[in-house]
């Protein structure tokens, strides 16, 4: 299955550790577009001046882990195109444009599934499609959590217990699924 990854799941960290984890595992092909990228270096600003320097430091890897997810935008195929929110376009652009079956988006209200439909798209929550993937495959979906939980504790030096780590990367059923 071909999922374009919108920047709301990109960015936050856990939220793309785990996503980004399960696609390794082979569980799904992410594609991700340069403005989709940029979006996510854009956002992290938030956490201070060097939040984007480490975003593009970690865009970087990423497309060094994933090499053939990166995908261009057909030219003027945003043209044909509507979604309530036009700073979304390119998002469905670059779905349309790789062949995508999916948009994994935390954003639901500006791609409607009506809209993704016509396009033979669907839309993915990040937790209800990590949760169907771990119910087929929990052994893999439980190596990628139990891996970023180590991390989260060795980065942080706090005891996180899976469920709380989940939840707070807007994870809550899978972190429950985990625990």
């Amino acid at each position: 299955m071909r999922v374009l990854v919108d920047a709301c799941v990109l960015y936050p960290t856990v939220m793309r550790e785990v996503v980004l984890g399960v696609a390794e595992k082979g569980l799904f092909e992410p594609r991700w577009s340069p403005r989709i990228l940029e979006e996510w270096a854009r956002a992290a600003r938030k956490i201070g001046p060097e939040g984007e320097a480490i975003a593009r430091g970690e865009i970087a890897l990423i497309n060094a882990r994933f090499p053939r997810a990166q995908v261009t935008v057909p030219q003027g195929s945003e043209a044909r195109l509507w979604l309530p929110d036009p700073n979304d376009i390119h998002v469905l652009a670059a779905a349309v444009g790789c062949s995508a079956d999916a948009i994994m988006t935390v954003n639901t209200k500006d791609f409607p599934k009506d809209i993704l439909a016509d396009e033979g798209l669907d839309r993915l929550d990040p937790d209800g499609f990590m949760i169907a993937l771990a119910d087929k495959h929990p052994e893999a979906v439980g190596q990628v959590g139990a891996a970023i939980l180590e991390e989260a504790r060795r980065l942080s030096g706090e005891q996180w217990a899976m469920r709380k780590l989940m939840r707070k990367a807007r994870l809550p059923r899978l972190g429950k699924f985990l625990e």
